[in-house]
């Protein structure tokens, strides 16, 4: 049994293959033998019945007659003249040998999906924090004013006024901001108080910054402020 191990992508391949196995000189090509080692792989390709490209048969053609005008004989004149039969052969074949010599380049790169592995990880959902602004005391001030201003709506005069305390108020706040919820600035004071309502509960909500029991929060700068209580 006769096992042909050597495959080939065409002629100009074949030759190519026939000349390195043999260490030949690219630029002295033993016509002859070369023509009967290759004429050996198409009759191999015939007796295993293969189908065997046309472009090889042509290669088989273009040796024969290289071979043929080698063997003419010819005078010395004619020899200058002429060129070298072989030359179009070997210029091909060292055109061949150039791009098949890139091309094995390129094939020893690594390449994705064969030699290297992208790998591809889902990123987590991301929730954006949304930065707070400080409260500057300039805009609790004006927001103060902005309560004064409304508290002088309903001012009225009275013979006598029952004494605020500024601990009670700061219960009465806390107790308004339980559960964590967001209160406006301006809805803890209570306009039918008069100034002096306004004062106290003002007050008591900066007693209770400075003791940390609440804070106060804007959604961004000049926004409405919003008082809430602080968590433990």
């Amino acid at each position: 049994m006769e096992v042909f191990l050597e495959a080939f992508e065409g002629p100009l391949d074949l030759l190519l293959y026939l000349i390195r196995k043999q260490n030949i000189d690219i630029l002295d090509i033993p016509v002859a033998e070369i023509t009967r080692q290759y004429m050996g792989y198409v009759e191999l390709m015939h007796t295993v019945r293969l189908e065997l490209a046309a472009e090889y048969l042509v290669m088989a053609a273009m040796l024969a007659e290289i071979k043929s005008r080698m063997l003419l004989p010819r005078s010395s004149e004619a020899e200058e003249e002429e060129d070298d039969p072989r030359a179009e052969l070997i210029r091909r074949l060292q055109e061949y040998e150039r791009f098949k010599a890139a091309a094995e380049g390129l094939d020893e790169l690594p390449r994705v999906g064969r030699d290297v592995t992208v790998p591809r990880l889902d990123a987590p959902e991301a929730r954006a924090r949304k930065l707070l602004p400080d409260v500057s005391l300039e805009e609790v001030l004006l927001s103060m004013a902005e309560v004064l201003r409304r508290a002088d709506m309903f001012e009225s005069h009275q013979v006598t006024r029952e004494a605020l305390s500024t601990r009670e108020r700061m219960s009465e706040v806390l107790e308004r901001l339980k559960g964590g919820a967001f209160v406006p600035f301006i809805e803890l004071f209570g306009a039918d108080e008069g100034r002096l309502g306004v004062v106290v509960t003002f007050m008591a909500v900066l007693e209770l910054i400075k003791e940390s029991l609440v804070e106060l929060v804007q959604n961004e700068p000049f926004a409405a402020i919003h008082v809430r209580a602080r968590a433990e």
